[in-house]
């Protein structure tokens, strides 16, 4: 118990030295400031909670708006996002699909901030490995892998998964791998 009052006396400290905003993440870390002073540390520790899934939300959003818009002959779905709460498969992740007129598809998925990645991490960043995967090809400044199905695999700053897969030819994924915000999603 003792414990647990200390993380949550430290959080809230460390939380209360961000500067205030009106919005829903600045409102549940004071809430959760409120409730802590109060002596309600449950109340206290569900606002915080809250907080950080909220970021979350917001971090998940941001993986979203770095996905391409749908590139000459292809129309594009909405873009999705989704915050998981912590856990195994914790961490944010959006997706979009793109068609054209011959109903072939090409999606993309992005995942950031998730254990499993932590473990495809060191087969992705090494080249010797990846190339055993298939073949290496730049995104940008970034080395991605490219499937002998044409799906592509791509790891940025060793935290953010990137596939882009579908039954389109294997020249169309590695163009929607190219046309990704890949400078957005590091600036996450």
């Amino acid at each position: 118990m003792r414990r647990s009052l200390l993380l949550a006396t430290a959080l809230v400290a460390g939380l209360a030295a961000v500067p205030a905003r009106a919005d829903e993440v600045s409102d549940a870390i004071a809430e959760a400031q409120r409730a802590y002073q109060a002596g309600q540390v449950q109340s206290a520790q569900t606002a915080l909670q809250e907080a950080l899934q909220l970021i979350a939300q917001k971090a998940a959003a941001g993986l979203a708006a770095a996905l391409p818009d749908a590139l000459p002959g292809w129309t594009a779905d909405e873009a999705t996002s989704n915050a998981a709460g912590a856990g195994m498969f914790g961490g944010a992740t959006a997706s979009r699909s793109f068609h054209n007129a011959q109903g072939q598809t090409v999606e993309i998925q992005v995942m950031s901030d998730n254990p499993l990645i932590a473990q495809l991490g060191p087969i992705l960043a090494n080249p010797m490995l990846a190339g055993a995967m298939g073949r290496l090809v730049r995104i940008g400044e970034q080395r991605a892998i490219q499937g002998n199905d044409g799906n592509v695999q791509m790891l940025v700053d060793n935290r953010i998964l990137v596939q882009v897969q579908g039954d389109a030819p294997a020249e169309a994924k590695l163009a929607y791998a190219r046309a990704i915000n890949v400078a957005r999603l590091s600036a996450r």
